[in-house]
Order: C-alpha cells, then structure tokens, then sequence
C-alpha cells in the first residue's frame, strides 16, 4: 500500500472540495482524511498507486463549481497513519496561503427550496449551500469556518447541525447555513420609525411586502450580501424622478434588476455571451444594448438619460428572488449611499443616511463584514470587458506570468478614482473589489479599512509598497506613511505604465519579454515632466518605459473644474489652435461660439497665458469632453465622471459610422513636439465647426470624430512600427471604456498584422492600476 500527502492550492475552502474529495477517496477504495489549513486543503490517502492516480484524476475533472485548482502536489507521507476509512478532521491554522472564494449567486437548488413549499427552507431570504451564497462579505480571518463569520453569531439548529455534519449532503460545513428557525432575519421598517400593521397591506412576510411597496411607487432600501441598495419600480418615472432628487443623482444611469432573462429581453437585445453572464454564480450587472420598441411599460426616461445600453443583472440572493416573484418588470437597484460616499452597510447608517431617501427599509440582523458593490460588464466585439470589478469575482486570485514567481510580498496602493489596491504573493496577484472614489472622506475611511481587512485575512506583511507618481493621491500618501513606518521600499509607478502593465500581466506576458507598444488613453495621469499627461504611445516592459508619442497638450483651464465644466475644454483646444478673433469673425453665428462669448475670455485668456492653474495636459479624455460640449452635450457641467464621453458615444450614428468613406473622418496632423511624435487636433477642429456651420446632426460629427481619432490612432502605430520591433500593441486606460473607439482601433490594427491586447478581468480605467504597480514594482524590485 502507498500513503500519500496531497496538498491542493487555490479557491478550496468554503466551496464544497472536502465533501467532494471525501465521495472520491471512498469510490477509489482509499483510506485517509482531507482537512483545510492556511495554505488550503491537506489530503491523506493510503491505497494501491493505481487508485490514488484514478483518484487525482477524477479529483480534476469533477471539482466542485465554485472551486479552482491552481496546483496540486504530492509527496509520500513520512508519518503514521492508522485510519481504516476515509474522514474529514478539523481545519488547522497556519500560514495562509489560500484563497478567499468570491461571494456566488444563488443556486438552482436553493432557489427551488425557497419556491417549495414542503421544504423547511420555504420562502427563507438567506438559504444557501456550498455552491452558492456569501463568502468574502461575512469572513473575518482565514480559514474560512463559521467562527471566523458573521454568521459566528447565529447557533446552527437540530436540522442544521445534522445537514452541516452530512458528508453526503450539499451543506456539509456550508459555513454561512441556516434557516427561519435558527439564522439572520429579515425585517421591514417605516423610515419614519411609525408602526407597520398587516392592515397596510397584504403580504406573506416582510419581504414579499416589499414587491408591494415597489408596485405602489415607493422607494425602498434593502440590505443584501454586500450593502445596502436602492430600489424602485423602473417603469414608474415618477418614482424614479423621486429617487433621483432625494438621492441627488441626477444623471447617473441606474442599474437594474429583473426576475427572469424573459423580462430582460422585453427591454434589450441578449447575446448569448451575455446571457451566459447574466446567469453566471458572479451575476454581474451587464450593460445591454437597448431594444427600439420595448415592452407596453416601458424603462422610465430617467433611469438612464442619454443612453442607449441598460444596465441589468439577475436576482443573485434569496431575498432578490422573494422580492420579485411576483414582480412583473425591471426594478432600479442601485446602490444605497449619500451621492460619492461609500454604500451603507449596517442598520444605523441606514437608518440615519437613507431614512430620507426611502420611504421604507428592509433590514437583516447578519453584519456585513465586507462591503462589495455589484460588478459591472459589458461585451465589446465578442470580448468580455470589465468596468467595476467587485462582487462574484473579487478576491479571486490573478495568476501572474512566468517570471513572478519568487518575488516579495508587494502592497500596489492604486489610484484615486475607482479605486483597487493589490496584494502580491506567491506568482498571484489580489486584487480588492472596486472601493470608490478616494477624495470621499467616508470612502476613504472604507479604503483603509477593507486594507487592513485583506492584509489580515492573507497575512500579507509587505516587503515593497507601490504608489502612484501623483503626490496629492491619497492613496499615495497613505503607501509613503506605510514604507516610512516599517522601513520599506516604496516605488512610485508612473500612472499610464502602470495601465500598461496591467495590460501585459492580464494577458500572460512574460517577465522578460520584449518591449510592447502600449496606447494609454485616459482623463490625466501624472506624468514625468510634471504634466498631466493622457494621450500616450509608450513603448515599455515591466520595468522601464519610453514615451514615443503623446497628443498635443492643453491647458486644464481652471484646473480641476475642466473635468466637471466639458466648455472649458472646448474653450482651451479653439484658443490653442486659433485666433479667437478668426474664430468669431468665422464662425460667431454657431452656438457654442456664443455660449464662449458669454464667459470672461479675457480673463481665461490671462489664465492661460501666465499659467494660473492651468495646468497642460495631453488627455483624450478632455478632448472628448471639448468635442462633447461643442456639439451640445453636457455643455455647462457634467454630474458624474465621464458623462459628456458617455452620452456622446450613445450619440453616434451608426449608419455613418459603419458605412461611409474613410476621407469623410476627421482628420489631425502628426508632427513633432519636444522631440517626439505628437498628434495635434486643429485640423479637426477647423471642420468639425465648418460642419456645424453645415448644420450636420451631432449625431454624424460623433461618428466622424470617433472614426477620425481611431484612424489617427492606428496612423501613430504605423509610424512608430516603422522604427521599432513592435509585436504586441497594448490598448488601455478608462477611454477604452469607450466601446465604438475600442473595436474601431482594434479592428485597424489587426488589419497591420499586430497583435492587439485589451482588457478582460480587470478594469482598463483606474480599477485596474493597482495591478501594473505591483508587476512593475516586482519586475524592478531585484534591479
């Protein structure tokens, strides 16, 4: 007989492998037990070779769904081993070397026990198993057993203990189990803390209560998985014109939430990409695009102003799933918080911050350990593209390409905006979920708390912190204070190689691997010569850059307020690229000539001239928010980061874009600036306000513009191949978020015969920072 110890690494623990290894070991005849520590699951088999190798095989092929092998090794086993079946033992702490499972929409099987009424799990809002439910909001410390959960609190009953210890059934050690006798509760409040009587209205419980409320127009806040949301009928304008004022959300689009997949398609067109991630354990919102003719109730206007994509997803809780049962159209979902702050996430801070924008609130006694806002996907030409990454896929672990394996443990601090930090340990790379917009006090707060959460739970001690190069990033600020308190390396990454890179470790490139071309297209990053930069082509690996071209830059008139106020962009690229005296005499009858007339341009004139914040920046975010505000959109102020590039993509008139001349796009000129290859938009200019003197719709200027930037683009390429070895081009940076810009670069450079590579599983705005400044400072940690 061969005894063996096999130990398993990867997302192992809270996801069912034990039982599934304990099935396996008996069918093969082996002796034994399984248990989990820190660095995953720890397995001891005796048995004739021949059935341990029919064991790791079948262990392969029939892993549970939720679970993921990264490595699995084997030794013989030194010790005595005395057993003469095959058990499960207690876990055992050490090292933690595993991973955290993402939380995991509710499974087909729950979901048929809750609508069943001969189960005991009948209509219960928290009913789950080791396929499905909360995992990374309820854990506190690692490994993952129910002590170290919110749901320590809650005393596992007679029916529940017996299912918990069954080997054979699905909830066998599902740490977060419970049911109406012995788990979390739900409870429906008035937000004006008055009385609620079953005279109010009809209701089987609290929770089908709620889709009352909803049908009568009322706004109510529901507390989930991972926070608090929002909820209203999406059909009802009223309502939702309610909920806007209350929550002062003007513009925003709305995420929305449906019974079925049948109701969706009453609304947008469902690819079966899409529908696949509709339906995934990870449930994401997924951004669709938006049928011309929809259902007899339609969308109400004001769920997503000047778009043409809706952003839906499927119940992925119980409690969703009791809520819309009798639900007949889309509900808004969003998240439930103060405009900029982070989501609310315990009962007091719901009832004190949104007890004024709901009018009821729908509360569980189970604390909410992490808070994880809802993930955000869309499919660009056939590719998965993340914009929020969050729940049901953070904290899973990022393999890192061959090259990382033996490096340090690295905290990356990430951006200001959307943002990430990064763990790196052991080739693997986690990365948080999406934390929100650091200048918010209260998330900021939630920032260093959900830091300190991770570098517990992965007993990560750092031996380098990675910061972005901009010095008033909070972020950046906290990571300086971290390497000073405990005498560490800090690397300062420049933003836009940081984007790169990124990029690079997404798609498996090898530490050592030649240069690539990376296009870097954002708002603003800081760059090396105390710009701002935004408009790169740098040529780069994992540790050094060059930056080989850049677009034009401009001046931020007003600085910050440039990125809020699109006019002033407008302003900034006709000064730089005309006299404004030709310009009035020129074009003075067009309206955008006469919104600028209307401010203080001498003033603005001065400012730029003597550079009193007005910082220069080469961003193509500006530009597209200067380009935006001439044709009309968001002219005077935007409400949220990229509105004005946002609605003027839903702007583009399709037919044009797909069908017409190439020589019909606008064009801009490709010079040389400060010694390196710059594009200059004035050419651009000069007929985009000739067409508005055409009064061309704002519909075809969107079109040539988007088609004239990404033929410029690729023209830039060509130039820059001619002079370098360029195999991989990488395109990345939150204007990629851009999806008609994207598939038109993208498809232009294929046709070069280049090997174009975007992002998937991470973010390619600020979201994913946090991973190119932990490669980069890996790669350069050793120099």
């Amino acid at each position: 007989m061969t005894v063996e110890e096999i130990r398993v690494r990867g997302t192992v623990q809270g996801v069912g492998f034990r039982p599934t290894v304990y099935r396996l070991a008996k069918a093969c005849g082996l002796h034994g037990d399984v248990c989990n520590d820190g660095e995953g699951v720890v397995i001891r088999v005796s048995g004739t070779d021949a059935s341990i190798e029919e064991f790791i095989r079948k262990l392969q092929q029939e892993c549970p769904p939720l679970a993921r092998i990264n490595e699995i090794k084997r030794k013989r086993y030194e010790g005595e081993i005395s057993f003469d079946d095959f058990v499960i033992s207690h876990s055992v702490s050490s090292v933690v070397k595993t991973e955290i499972s993402p939380d995991a929409a509710t499974c087909v099987q729950c979901k048929e026990e809750i609508f069943d009424p001969y189960s005991r799990f009948y209509r219960y809002p928290f009913t789950n198993c080791t396929h499905c439910g909360p995992r990374l909001s309820i854990i506190r410390a690692i490994p993952y057993d129910r002590c170290n959960t919110s749901m320590a609190s809650f005393n596992l009953c007679a029916e529940c203990t017996r299912e918990y210890d069954d080997v054979e059934n699905r909830r066998f050690h599902a740490q977060p189990v419970a049911c109406h006798v012995c788990g979390p509760k739900a409870t429906l409040e008035r937000s004006d803390r008055k009385p609620i009587t079953a005279s109010m209205f009809s209701m089987l419980d609290d929770v089908d209560a709620v889709c009352t409320l909803l049908q009568r127009g009322e706004i109510v806040a529901i507390k989930g998985i991972g926070g608090i949301h929002l909820a209203c009928d999406a059909t009802n304008e009223t309502a939702v014109q309610k909920l806007r004022q209350r929550k002062q959300r003007y513009h925003k689009p709305f995420a929305l939430m449906a019974r079925d997949i049948e109701i969706i398609e009453k609304y947008c067109t469902i690819s079966d990409k899409e529908r696949e991630l509709l339906e995934s354990s990870a449930a994401p919102i997924v951004l669709l695009k938006q049928k011309a003719l929809s259902s007899p109730l339609p969308i109400a206007p004001s769920v997503a102003p000047g778009q043409n994509t809706l952003g839906f997803m499927l119940p992925y809780t119980p409690l969703h799933h009791l809520i819309l049962k009798r639900m007949n159209r889309p509900i808004v979902l969003t998240s439930g918080n103060l405009s900029d702050e982070p989501q609310c996430i315990n009962n007091e801070e719901v009832r004190e911050k949104l007890g004024k924008i709901a009018d009821y609130l729908l509360l569980h006694n189970r604390e909410i350990v992490n808070r994880v806002d809802d993930s955000v996907i869309r499919i660009v030409g056939e590719q998965v593209q993340m914009i929020r990454r969050a729940r049901g896929y953070a904290p899973a672990p990022i393999n890192l390409p061959p090259g990382f394996n033996n490096f340090p443990h690295i905290l990356a601090m990430g951006g200001e905006l959307k943002n990430t930090f990064c763990l790196l340990r052991n080739g693997q790379a986690i990365l948080s979920q999406h934390l929100g917009d650091l200048e918010n006090a209260a998330a900021f707060a939630a920032y260093q708390d959900t830091l300190n959460l991770y570098l517990n739970l992965f007993e990560h001690k750092p031996e380098a912190i990675a910061i972005d190069k901009h010095p008033e990033y909070l972020s950046s600020k906290l990571g300086k204070e971290l390497a000073a308190a405990n005498q560490i390396q800090l690397y300062s990454i420049q933003h836009h190689h940081a984007h790169i890179a990124a990029c690079m470790a997404e798609n498996g490139i090898p530490l050592d691997s030649p240069p690539v071309l990376g296009i870097a297209l954002d708002g603003l990053g800081y760059g090396e010569d105390n710009t701002l930069w935004g408009g790169e082509f740098l040529l780069a690996d994992y540790r050094h850059f060059q930056r080989l071209a850049k677009f034009k830059p401009v001046p931020m008139i007003g600085g910050e307020k440039a990125i809020k106020q699109p006019w002033r962009n407008t302003c900034a690229q006709l000064m730089s690229a005309f006299n404004w005296e030709d310009i009035k005499n020129q074009y003075g009858e067009l309206e955008i000539i006469k919104f600028l007339e209307n401010k203080p341009l001498n003033i603005l004139n001065q400012v730029v001239s003597k550079s009193i914040n007005s910082p220069l920046t080469s961003s193509v975010g500006r530009l597209f928010d200067a380009v935006a505000a001439a044709i009309g959109i968001c002219r005077e102020e935007c409400s949220y980061e990229g509105q004005a590039a946002i609605e003027m993509e839903a702007l583009v008139d399709a037919n044009f874009l797909n069908n017409h001349e190439e020589t019909l796009n606008y064009s801009f000129n490709i010079g040389i600036l400060d010694n390196i290859y710059c594009i200059d938009s004035h050419p651009m200019w000069q007929t985009l306000l000739n067409d508005l003197q055409q009064q061309i719709s704002p519909s075809v200027i969107a079109a040539k513009f988007h088609k004239g930037l990404a033929q410029t683009i690729v023209e830039m390429v060509n130039i820059i191949c001619k002079q370098n070895v360029i195999k991989n081009v990488i395109l990345t940076g939150g204007v990629y978020q851009n999806s008609i810009l994207l598939e038109q670069v993208r498809k232009r450079l294929q046709k070069l015969d280049l090997n174009v590579l975007t992002h998937s599983i991470i973010p390619c705005n600020d979201g994913g920072l946090a991973l190119g400044q932990a490669v980069i400072a890996a790669a350069q940690y050793y120099l």
